[in-house]
Order: structure tokens, then C-alpha cells, then sequence
């Protein structure tokens, strides 16, 4: 009986040699790949994490690049690589879990973490996600769930376009699709009245079996009261799957709401727990029952220790569905995760254009159907293709500017 990822688990004498970061970035040639909100995003990063040993083995893992990819590397070579030579990468959770005490520098220790585990997969000759099922047979085919809607503008023709994206993605084979509440509403003249009919109109679209989700809402159409006076009854309505982040983030003071949302919304799931950076962030909401899905990110925790806070969420009865959002380092991290916890329900999985999902890898991670099949080689099975640093050189700043639309 196994109690941990690595209990039983033969341990090999391997000593880390070195430490580095590749910075990445897609920079869209027209200047907006998505927009939402008040903003549209113009680039986005990656920041591949690697770690090299005295056997030649060399693990990739990715920190979030919402931390930004330079500060990701100068922290990783200046700050955590000095102590981290010579050390065994099967010492994982004692290495990295230091990360945990500061937010500052969660990005780049989540990025050593996880390419620990690939490491350790390719010493011990199995995949990640066959390490981290402890107690259940893992699968290697995972569901993928469509998340988008991010460039419906309400100041224009956004209904028709959020309709015929979402039945996109269902003759895609996807069966679920989640999406945010589109351009500025003040702008926009948008009001809930308004908003709750495009709502009904989408779901008469795509039939009462595919499942809509709804990102959070904050006090776009006004405050966060009424998104359980006048939001939950309506998502309750219309079948919705699950509503996330309802407030725009989980912080410790909206725990109220999100039991109040609990209770407003009898089949409506409520999700949330993205920004969480290790399993005491979150086990008062999972203690309270305040979440039906928990949405912990493998390149915010690490996947060490993402994986206790699945475990923790699956004896009490909630699901396991990580945010993620960027490229292929985080889905390779998030997928393995999932298809190896026993309550791992979906990985999602963004249709934004971003090469650096797919065409980093020499054979990258795919869906079909809605279904991702993970690769059966040791570790995560994916090598970066020769060239990624020149292909997507890093372009520094912020990912998103003003909406010049919003004039």
C-alpha cells in the first residue's frame, strides 16, 4: 500500500548539475490574439524550466508565465539553482516546498517541481502519471474541455460570435465549453437583462446535453451580491455545468459567497482555487465546503504539491480540475496530474492561437474528439524540438495593453 507518489518507489544515487530557464514568447503580428474586459492580450510567454543531471537524464517543467518569464529566470539561476546542486531530484517535496512560503517566488519553484518528476519518471522508466496513481489505474486518455470566450465584443456582432464558437467546439467532439462575460459591459451598454437572454439563446444553440461554464463575473453587471440574487438563478436555469471564480478570485473573504452560491445553485457546480499555492490556502474551503471543484494549477503549486491537495479534496468528496491556461509546459504538467488522481474529471485546455501550446514539442500533446491521449514513455514523454529558443524568441513586457476599441 502506497501512501505517497514515491513511497517504494527505488531510488537511484542522481545528483542535479544544473538549472536554467528558457524564456518563450508568441508575439501575434496584428497585436491581438484574445480580448476581454477592458484589455486585449498581445503576446503570450512560455518559460520552460530545465534541469540537468549527472546521468544525463534532463527533466523540463514550466512555473506560470503570468509570473513573468524573465523574473522566472533570473530567480531560478541567481536564487534556488545554487541550492539545488548536487542535490537528488527524488527529494522533491523537500527541495521545492520551500516555494510555498512566498508567493514571490512560487512561479519559479513550481517550474523546478515539475521538472523533478519528469526526471524522475525517466530514471525510474515510467510516466508521471503512472507515479502519482497511487490507489486507482490512471488512463491515459484524459477529457479535454473547450475554454475560451474571450473575444466576443459587445460592442459588436459578440452573440453571434460567442454562439458560433461554442458550436464550434461541439463539432469538435468537445463536450463542455467555458467561457468569460466578454468586452467591457459599461461600455457596452451591457445589462443582465440583456446578458441572461444571449445566455438562453446559447443554450438553445448547442441542446441541454453540452455543458456551459461560466468564468467569474466580479461586479461587471454590478455588485457581487447580485451574483446570487440574480446570476445563480439563472445559470440554475438554464443547466449550467459549473460557475468559477463567481467573484473574480477565491479570496478568503468571499468564502461567505461562495457558500451562499453553493446554496443558490442545488446543480450548478461551484469551482474555484486557482491562485491557491499549496494545500493550507485551501483546506479551509475544502474543510467549509465551499467548493465543489477545486482548480489548483500545476505551474502555481508544483505538482507535488497539487497532487496533496487532490488527495485532500477527494476524501472530502470535490473534484480535482486544474486551471490551465498557457502553453504546452503547463498542459504536459496539468494532463499527467490529472489522468494520474482518482477525481480528475477534465484537464482544461485554452483554443486561444498559441503556438506555444503544440509546436514546442517534437511530438506535442493533441485532442481528438475532445479526448488528449498521453504518450506511455518515461516521464511526460515530450522532448523540446531543437531550435525553441530561436523559433520563439522572448519579447519582453506585459502580455496585455488597453483595448484601443474602447474609446
Amino acid at each position: 500500500m502506497r501512501n505517497h507518489p514515491l513511497d517504494g518507489i527505488p531510488r537511484p544515487d542522481l545528483r542535479i548539475t544544473d538549472v536554467d530557464v528558457l524564456p518563450l514568447s508568441y508575439a501575434d503580428p496584428a497585436g491581438d490574439l484574445w480580448h476581454t474586459g477592458k484589455y486585449q492580450v498581445w503576446k503570450t510567454d512560455g518559460a520552460i524550466t530545465r534541469i540537468y543531471t549527472d546521468q544525463g537524464i534532463v527533466g523540463i517543467g514550466e512555473g506560470s508565465p503570468y509570473e513573468g518569464p524573465d523574473y522566472i529566470k533570473e530567480y531560478t539561476e541567481e536564487t534556488i539553482k545554487p541550492l539545488l546542486l548536487g542535490m537528488n531530484p527524488f527529494d522533491v517535496e523537500l527541495l521545492t516546498n520551500r516555494g510555498n512560503t512566498s508567493r514571490a517566488g512560487r512561479a519559479p519553484w513550481a517550474g523546478v517541481d515539475t521538472a523533478c518528476w519528469d526526471i524522475i519518471g525517466k530514471a525510474t522508466d515510467r510516466p508521471v502519471y503512472e507515479l502519482l496513481a497511487i490507489d486507482h489505474e490512471p488512463s491515459r486518455r484524459i477529457k479535454i474541455y473547450a475554454s475560451a470566450g474571450v473575444q466576443h465584443e459587445w460592442y459588436a456582432d459578440g452573440e453571434q460570435f460567442l454562439i458560433e464558437e461554442a458550436r464550434r467546439y461541439q463539432e469538435q467532439g468537445y463536450d463542455a465549453f467555458k467561457f468569460r462575460c466578454g468586452t467591457d459591459w459599461q461600455f457596452s451598454g451591457m445589462t443582465y437583462d440583456r446578458y441572461f437572454g444571449i445566455l438562453r439563446r446559447l443554450r438553445e444553440a448547442v441542446g441541454p446535453d453540452f455543458r456551459l461554464m461560466h468564468e467569474g463575473m466580479g461586479t461587471m453587471g454590478g455588485p457581487l451580491e447580485t451574483l446570487v440574487t440574480e446570476v445563480a438563478p439563472v445559470l440554475e436555469e438554464l443547466g449550467f455545468y459549473w460557475f468559477e471564480e463567481a467573484p473574480g478570485n477565491t479570496a478568503l473573504e468571499h468564502i461567505d459567497l461562495f457558500l451562499r452560491l453553493r446554496d443558490a445553485m442545488p446543480s450548478v457546480m461551484v469551482s474555484g482555487g486557482e491562485r491557491f499555492r499549496e494545500r493550507f490556502e485551501a483546506q479551509e474551503w475544502l474543510d467549509r465546503g465551499a467548493l465543489d471543484i477545486i482548480q489548483t494549477d500545476c505551474n502555481v503549486t508544483g505538482l507535488t504539491e497539487n497532487w496533496h491537495i487532490a488527495r485532500m479534496a477527494h476524501l472530502r468528496g470535490v473534484r480535482s480540475i486544474p486551471h490551465n491556461w498557457h502553453g504546452g509546459g503547463t498542459t504536459m504538467a496539468n494532463a499527467h496530474f490529472v489522468a494520474g488522481i482518482p477525481n480528475g474529471e477534465y484537464c482544461e485546455l485554452n483554443q486561444t492561437h498559441n503556438p506555444l501550446k503544440e509546436e514546442i514539442f517534437k511530438e506535442p500533446l493533441t485532442v481528438v474528439d475532445g479526448m488528449m491521449e498521453l504518450p506511455d514513455r518515461p516521464g511526460y514523454g515530450l522532448e523540446l524540438i531543437e531550435d525553441v529558443a530561436q523559433k520563439f524568441p522572448y519579447v519582453p513586457g506585459s502580455y496585455q495593453k488597453p483595448n484601443p476599441r474602447l474609446t
